[in-house]
């Protein structure tokens, strides 16, 4: 499963992971961040927090810390992180996640 090539189009961010990692496309406005992530290897985000976060998993499966609570989700789970709560996650190989971040300049872009 793979994200619409529509989406494939839209730009990616710099992340402090490789390609070969994660690959991401963003779409921005002065509002917030929405980032369409695909997870390629398995990656464990350590607890960090900033300000308010939504997402959904479309695919795969992560375990998914926020405050303290752990929890395993799959593909239709959403989490609401609230602004300036610990979180942290471990994303398996294979998923795909939407986020959306109230930050709009969260991660910048890559140059294109």
């Amino acid at each position: 499963m793979n994200f619409p090539d529509f989406i494939q189009k839209f730009p990616a961010l710099d992340l402090p992971f490789g390609e070969d990692v994660v690959q991401s496309r963003v779409v921005r406005s002065d509002a917030g961040l929405v980032v369409f992530f695909t997870f390629l290897q398995d990656v464990d985000l350590p607890p960090h927090s900033h300000l308010a976060q939504w997402g959904i998993l479309v695919n795969g499966s992560m375990e998914m810390t926020i405050d303290g609570v752990t929890r395993i989700c799959k593909p239709g789970d959403t989490w609401d992180i609230p602004a300036h709560t610990e979180h942290g996650a471990k994303i398996i190989a294979g998923s795909m996640v939407i986020d959306v971040f109230e930050e709009p300049d969260r991660y910048p872009l890559k140059p294109s």
